[in-house]
């Protein structure tokens, strides 16, 4: 199969697709669940968020007379699509999914930004002043975050540059190979500030607590979302399920991805991800409250760029 016809497969099946969404919500209801009995609460049941979505999928979309049709119903159809080719990207440990397109790191991480302007457009479009307010905040959310993540992303693709004898490497095939001859990059201490960095840009990219700014209800009442119902709403909750694989998936690409061939590769990773997700977003979710975007912006632009920076510097001058 060529190329293309390996990324259509990789982005409507496997590992996006079907599978993307059925992980990216059952990664949702676990993380509702482990919240509630982590605060005392007995919490929905796991498969709540597949309800939820086949629920609002036969509900009636309403559209406000204020908003701008085309950009109020294609912002969630831009996100869910932009999601599901960016998993198509990821290579899954010990199989073939998908092409390896020259600089895919590259365009991974443009398309990690679609949702984020996704949910601006959403929120411009649907003629809401509460809409409005989601759209600035999300909008400085995304001026945070993006630089660490970069720093993080810059930190492994130099690292894995430097170990191959030249001097980055922007595939991550490569990185995921790398990894297979010389071990995770999760072992080197060079990589632990970047890790950390990465760790710390999770919640903000999913915009989850303490980063839920944009969407805050007892502030601006869901914010972008607040005049979605209907199918339109289902497809925002579908591509922010896919975005939570998204994220983990490539956390663990970048760093440890070593496992076996096969269908436990496969259920390693699915493991892995779960886990990660309940280390960096359920144990923090439950734990803090909401940041102010003021305080938000302060903390991205000095905690996690630091560390980003530090391993930056430390594969540059030491590796």
């Amino acid at each position: 199969m060529s190329d293309l016809g390996l990324l259509l497969v990789a982005a409507l099946v496997f590992p996006g697709g079907l599978f993307a969404l059925s992980l990216g919500l059952l990664l949702k209801g676990l993380d509702r669940k482990l919240v509630a009995r982590l605060q005392a609460r007995i919490g929905p049941p796991v498969a709540q968020p597949f309800f939820d979505v086949a629920k609002l999928l036969r509900k009636q979309t309403l559209i406000p007379h204020e908003a701008n049709t085309v950009l109020f119903l294609g912002a969630p159809v831009l996100g869910c699509a932009a999601m599901l080719f960016a998993l198509a990207l990821i290579p899954m440990p010990g199989l073939a999914t998908g092409g390896s397109l020259p600089g895919d790191l590259i365009l991974l991480l443009y398309l990690l930004a679609v949702p984020g302007i996704a949910i601006m457009i959403a929120g411009s479009a649907s003629g809401s002043v509460y809409g409005a307010l989601g759209f600035s905040r999300e909008m400085s959310l995304v001026l945070a975050y993006e630089g660490p993540l970069l720093f993080t992303m810059v930190s492994v693709v130099l690292f894995v540059g430097h170990g191959s004898g030249g001097f980055v490497t922007l595939s991550l095939h490569d990185i995921a190979a790398y990894q297979r001859t010389h071990g995770a990059n999760i072992a080197q201490p060079v990589l632990w500030p970047a890790f950390l960095a990465y760790l710390a840009c999770l919640p903000a990219t999913l915009g989850i607590p303490p980063f839920d700014i944009a969407e805050a209800e007892t502030e601006v009442l869901e914010g972008p979302l607040i005049e979605y119902s209907g199918p339109p709403l289902a497809l925002l909750q579908v591509m922010q399920a896919v975005q939570r694989v998204v994220v983990l998936a490539l956390g663990i690409v970048l760093f440890f991805p070593n496992g076996p061939d096969g269908v436990l590769g496969v259920a390693l990773f699915v493991a892995k991800t779960v886990l990660m997700g309940v280390l960096a977003i359920t144990l923090l979710r439950a734990s803090v409250g909401r940041m102010r975007i003021d305080q938000a912006f302060l903390f991205f632009f000095t905690w996690p760029e630091a560390m980003g920076l530090i391993s930056i510097l430390g594969i540059l001058f030491f590796h």
